[in-house]
């Protein structure tokens, strides 16, 4: 089948999860994707649990569709080969801190008088310029600096970071849409360009409301549990089973909600909450009026009465519950493949059902150096040079 990204080739520098998880995306989208490890260990998300056959269950989530060669960048000859590839690649990729390419000879400066049309993507912490770029920077670090920790959590608690590595996300999106546009440009022009994007520009332009808050109306933004910022009631409350998620965030359905749901008509009228803004106001007596009705029942109950009104609403799963639940399950989000190692696995799927060009699966993670000698043949290196880079410690 046809895929959007099938003529795409990508030399993939990067480990962990920001800039694997870009490049498991194109690769989904049908990109040749070559990830180079350092030698001798790999990929750092290679010592992260769970294993399977001594293969990290977390680098085979991040790394499918993609070829893996190991490779000795700082040695001349290894760096001889990762140039040699750089000469057939689209776009290249890495997350070095600052200024490490250079060293290494690989910037962008050098890499363009290689291949002009080359799109060179870096991804760091703070980003290649400005105050902090040299710092070192990981995900927890950015949720930090960007302010979501400060809005994560319960009111008046400690601040908690995101649940998941946010910012890593954030980074990886970024820079699939910014290569994606890349990718056009060149197509179209022939030129290739440098993208320099963080952890923390990327997860920072996501705080769209909250920075219209602060910009708008110099409110700041707090932790405030699961409730929002502006809408009552839309949020998690306890039931005699567990928790769940209302989501009455319009009259129409706050009147929905006390009339068919909880059947406190009366509550409709309540001058404390007749209209959004006296809900959000009163917020804690909200809560706790709904919270004495909510917990007389189990979450079934509840759930069953909300959709019946049409109020949204939704369990709050673990992830167990999450991965096994049946429209997950019938919209592909859990998908199974072969690996050498681990047999047949489980693995999330492509979250975009195109009718067209599809994600696929078309391989699972590479072992460590798994096509190096394929890789280096199709570069025309011949079966003695590849032994003697073997010899000598750089493949």
């Amino acid at each position: 089948m046809q895929q959007a990204l099938q003529n795409m080739k990508v030399i993939d520098l990067t480990q962990v999860l920001a800039g694997p998880y870009c490049t498991m995306v194109l690769g989904d989208l049908g990109a040749d994707v070559i990830k180079v490890e350092k030698y001798p260990h790999g990929d750092d998300s290679r010592i992260m649990g769970p294993y399977v056959e001594e293969e990290s269950y977390s680098y085979m989530m991040a790394n499918r569709n993609k070829r893996g060669i190991r490779l000795n960048i700082k040695e001349e000859a290894g760096l001889g080969i990762l140039l040699d590839l750089v000469k057939t690649a689209d776009v290249f990729i890495e997350n070095f801190r600052p200024g490490v390419t250079k060293k290494l000879g690989i910037d962008y400066e050098a890499l363009r008088e290689l291949n002009p049309g080359l799109i060179y993507c870096s991804i760091s912490g703070y980003g290649q310029t400005g105050p902090y770029s040299q710092k070192g920077g990981y995900d927890i670090m950015a949720q930090g600096l960007s302010g979501l920790m400060s809005m994560t959590g319960e009111k008046n608690g400690r601040p908690v970071k995101n649940g998941i590595a946010i910012h890593d996300i954030a980074a990886g999106m970024t820079a699939i849409y910014s290569i994606m546009a890349a990718y056009i440009h060149k197509l179209s022009t022939g030129e290739g360009q440098y993208i320099d994007l963080s952890l923390v520009d990327s997860g920072l332009a996501w705080t769209v409301w909250e920075s219209a808050a602060y910009f708008g109306a110099g409110e700041v933004s707090r932790a405030n549990g699961s409730a929002h910022r502006v809408t009552a009631p839309y949020q998690g409350f306890p039931t005699k089973s567990g928790h769940i998620l209302v989501g009455a965030g319009n009259q129409k359905l706050w009147e929905k909600f006390c009339r068919d749901v909880i059947e406190r008509e009366e509550l409709i009228d309540d001058p404390r909450f007749l209209t959004n803004s006296e809900r959000q106001a009163n917020l804690e007596e909200l809560e706790q009026v709904i919270q004495d009705v909510l917990i007389q029942e189990d979450s079934k109950h509840w759930l069953t009465k909300l959709d019946a009104a049409g109020v949204p609403s939704s369990p709050i799963y673990s992830y167990d519950e999450a991965l096994n639940d049946p429209h997950i399950r019938s919209r592909d989000m859990v998908i199974e493949y072969d690996h050498p190692l681990g047999g047949r696995i489980q693995s999330l799927g492509f979250p975009a059902k195109m009718s067209k060009t599809p994600g696929q699966v078309k391989r699972p993670a590479p072992l460590l150096g798994q096509h190096t000698k394929e890789v280096l043949a199709e570069l025309q290196y011949s079966e003695e040079k590849i032994r003697v880079l073997e010899e000598n410690k750089i493949i």
